[in-house]
């Protein structure tokens, strides 16, 4: 009884994002949306394509700056701050199309991940610490080379998160990798940071069904261990089985938000994926498929 209590009282705020609004041009591609994600959280935002979702992903980790409205983390004001400052506060994500260096190494790829955790290697002293830091990277004294090991150690157990797939590549260039073995090592890249905040932008896009089920238990066992995820994905039965909370964006808007279960039953949001509020409940009188591909007919499966 006390763990069920402890489970369904509100969680801290981590995120807080308050009447974010971005234009380009007569677009409005994000239109004062709000929305909080507490510690510990798994979050996940869907919605049909061009709703807005990675444009909310770059406002909110800096690549990108909002016309209106507000980004809160950790309970400071961080709207407009750059990805470089963002990351140092611990918000690390990945990209809708992935994003690796080609002609390093999956090892080196992750280890850049940890850029913002060396200390030995980047003393903070005004004006001559670029040089300072260039003569420690040329010399490469004991602390330098311990911090080294330690952080090639924890990338190499980073790595061996995703087995067989990541493992056996560890040295292999990323250009010469798979789709779906390139978005791990994204995601490999970002665990590197040790973020308090993860956005996952379509981690499963490129992969097969199998591959999916296992990026799934990866995700679910980084949220086992308290990491904060928000996350974007199409694949709707993933969503439903890791998410705390749904938040559905359409045109640039949130028009829904709850429980997983809730939100896939919402007139709104069936609406939203198959352009008539009439659809599902027709769906349910005659049993037949009214989606025209597999993602539009996924919620009104789900809604059953």
């Amino acid at each position: 009884m006390a763990d069920q209590l402890k489970n369904s009282l509100p969680k801290k705020p981590l995120l807080e994002i308050a009447g974010l609004t971005r234009h380009f041009g007569g677009l409005t591609a994000v239109n004062g949306l709000s929305l909080t994600v507490g510690q510990g959280e798994l979050v996940s935002v869907i919605g049909p394509n061009g709703a807005g979702k990675t444009t909310l992903f770059n406002l909110i980790s800096g690549l990108d700056a909002p016309d209106a409205g507000s980004v809160t983390f950790e309970g400071r004001d961080v709207t407009g701050l750059s990805a470089e400052r963002l990351a140092a506060l611990g918000l690390a994500r990945s990209f809708q199309h992935g994003r690796v260096f080609g002609n390093l190494s999956v090892l080196d790829n992750v280890l850049v991940g940890a850029h913002t955790r060396l200390r030995a290697v980047k003393p903070r002293i005004p004006l001559v610490g670029p040089l300072v830091e260039l003569a420690l990277a040329l010399i490469r004294p004991p602390s330098v080379r311990a911090e080294e090991e330690r952080l090639r150690a924890e990338a190499k157990e980073i790595v061996r998160m995703f087995g067989e797939r990541l493992t056996p590549r560890l040295d292999k260039p990323a250009h010469s990798l798979s789709y779906a073995n390139r978005r791990r090592v994204e995601i490999a890249r970002a665990l590197a940071l040790h973020p308090r905040l993860l956005l996952l932008d379509e981690p499963t896009a490129g992969m097969n069904p199998t591959e999916t089920a296992e990026m799934l238990e990866i995700i679910r066992g980084l949220k086992a261990r308290g990491l904060t995820i928000l996350l974007i994905e199409h694949k709707l039965d993933l969503v439903m089985q890791l998410s705390d909370r749904v938040v559905v964006m359409d045109h640039g808007a949130r028009i829904a938000e709850g429980l997983p279960a809730a939100v896939a039953s919402d007139p709104a949001v069936i609406e939203a994926y198959l352009g008539h509020k009439a659809v599902g409940a027709a769906n349910q009188d005659t049993g037949q498929d009214t989606g025209q591909d597999g993602d539009a007919a996924v919620p009104v499966r789900i809604a059953h």
